[in-house]
């Protein structure tokens, strides 16, 4: 009698793949609630600056004297044609709300784009050559440094003048210094990694190491970085347009109209309210976005 045995080969399942560093990233950022609520409010006020003569009800420069002051449609003397009510000169607040979406999120970005780019450069010289050009730049960088932004923004628009073009060029070259310190450090820990030896030693130039193989890894920081300077930049383009030395004053800005309407803060409440309000939640929602965004660039983040 033969006895068949089956012998059925056992052996532990397959372990689950972790999750990749993309997947964990986008895991941090939907736990976020916060930051997913400023992310939407940033899109739909994208959205509204892209869409502003569908989105405003009116002309924001036309003037209405006979209108003048009204206030919004909830209070008593409102009218739905001005849902947030009219300023001095009879204009729709909503209209002019609506379109200094764009002058903030142009300058914010503008700015923003303009300054990472010359910070990133000096950054990537600085950390990967050292030496006398490191020594040059930064010490550029500590001068720059001693005098407050603001102030320097001040003193080069009064002297080149007022313009939204001036404005961005201003605030990027106010605000190069940040990116450069933080992309120079990441690169002085880069630079002896093998990836660059082995880079330089099969005879990249020094331009391909520093845009094949510094360049990516420093990223994460710039956008993070980017992100909290387009905050900075639309209160500092405020702050300009609040004293009279931002964009032409035909061109409808939160800070201009801040700027007209303290004098009825007492009387009309609205012509200084509503824009003051869509530069605060402006600014708060760029800088929930930039924490959010250095929580996802943190490897730590990734193991919470």
């Amino acid at each position: 009698m033969t006895v068949t045995t089956t012998i059925t080969p056992t052996g532990s399942a397959p372990a689950a793949k972790s999750p990749g560093p993309r997947s964990a990233a986008l895991r941090t950022l939907l736990r976020n609630r916060l930051a997913l609520a400023a992310l939407v409010f940033l899109v739909l006020l994208l959205v509204a600056a892209l869409c502003a003569p569908l989105l405003a009800p009116a002309d924001p420069n036309a003037q209405d004297l006979l209108m003048r002051l009204r206030p919004p449609a909830w209070e008593a003397g409102g009218t739905g044609a001005h849902p947030l009510g009219t300023d001095q000169l009879g204009r729709d607040m909503l209209s002019r709300v609506v379109y200094g979406t764009r002058v903030s999120l142009l300058v914010g970005a503008g700015a923003a784009l303009l300054a990472g780019v010359i910070g990133t450069v000096v950054g990537l010289a600085s950390g990967y050559f050292g030496g006398w050009p490191d020594r040059v730049l930064m010490r550029v960088a500590d001068v720059q440094l001693a005098f407050p932004p603001i102030l320097l923004a001040l003193a080069i628009v009064g002297f080149l003048g007022s313009g939204l073009w001036y404005v961005i060029l201003v605030l990027g070259f106010t605000g190069w210094v940040s990116y450069a310190r933080v992309v120079r450090s990441e690169v002085l820990s880069l630079r002896s990694r093998d990836f660059v030896t082995e880079a330089r030693a099969i005879g990249a130039t020094d331009a391909a190491i520093m845009r094949r193989h510094l360049l990516p890894n420093v990223m994460a920081p710039l956008a993070t970085i980017g992100t909290l300077h387009v905050a900075a930049a639309i209160v500092a383009e405020a702050s300009l347009s609040y004293l009279g030395l931002g964009v032409p004053k035909e061109t409808v800005t939160w800070g201009s109209m801040l700027a007209d309407g303290q004098l009825y803060l007492g009387t009309s409440w609205w012509v200084a309210v509503f824009p003051g309000v869509a530069l605060m939640l402006t600014s708060l929602a760029v800088n929930i976005t930039g924490d959010a965004l250095r929580d996802v660039a943190d490897p730590k983040a990734y193991r919470r």
